[in-house]
């Protein structure tokens, strides 16, 4: 079942073109009814301890990582890839506003689920997801930071040498894909251990639940580039990145 459901993904074949057009990035909502404002301006919650609910994270039914009020009126979901250059750019460019603005004042939860669009976006997400909720999103960031390390990687890797890696099963693929890519090295400077890395990448149960995640989101959303934002979990029509989704949340929470 897992190792069908990550080719029927097309997790077979290396793309280093990491996601779709940024204008394509979420064509799965053209026939969406835009978000609607609300009745009154949704108010602001306090935090539990006198913080701020950007340091509330928990893990989600979904399978995704969630930032915030947990009953926040307005619920956002990014599905991103961690080999994807536009969800990276949000990262950059969106994330902070997004956390000041609409995350610390409790008016809107933004949960990201990892979608798998090739080979490398496994081995990075078992990682970043390795020891759960608390440093997802620092470890995320780290790794939206240092993408390219993904690229240069395998850009002296045959197609042979990639179909090779591929052919491996998934108790060992991921393993060898982590060292191949740096990636135990670059997760051991960030607090985990080779050998909790090694044991998070062959987990076999973590990757089906990651293949089923990205299939819920191609079968469910007619998901075709990344990123793609969901609210009142309905897609986002013509979003994909801060400039465009900043006015719709606006209207969300009635500023």
């Amino acid at each position: 079942m897992m190792t069908r459901t990550l080719l029927a993904l097309g997790l077979s074949t290396l793309a280093l073109t990491a996601c779709g057009s940024k204008d394509a990035g979420n064509s799965a909502g053209s026939a969406t009814a835009s978000v609607e404002a609300p009745a009154s301006p949704v108010a602001p919650v306090a935090a539990p301890a006198g913080g701020d609910w950007t340091q509330t994270v928990s893990k989600t039914a979904d399978g995704g990582f969630r930032m915030g009020n947990p009953d926040a009126p307005v619920k956002l979901v990014e599905y991103g890839a961690l080999s994807c250059s536009h969800c990276a750019v949000f990262e950059k460019e969106g994330l902070p506003e997004l956390k000041s603005q609409f995350i610390a004042p409790g008016k809107v939860s933004y949960e990201f689920r990892n979608y798998m669009l090739n080979v490398l976006d496994v081995p990075a997400a078992l990682l970043t997801r390795c020891r759960g909720a608390e440093p997802y999103f620092q470890l995320s960031q780290q790794m939206f930071e240092n993408q390219m390390m993904l690229f240069d990687a395998v850009k002296g890797m045959t197609e042979a040498e990639q179909t090779q890696m591929q052919a491996m099963p998934p108790q060992t693929q991921f393993l060898a894909w982590g060292k191949k890519l740096g990636l135990i090295d670059f997760f051991r400077a960030r607090g985990i251990p080779e050998a909790a890395a090694t044991k998070c990448l062959t987990d076999t149960a973590a990757v089906d639940e990651l293949g089923k995640m990205s299939a819920r989101a191609t079968s469910e959303y007619n998901l075709q580039g990344t990123p793609t934002f969901l609210i009142a979990n309905k897609p986002v029509p013509n979003v994909a990145d801060w400039a465009a989704l900043k006015p719709v949340l606006a209207k969300a929470v009635g500023a």
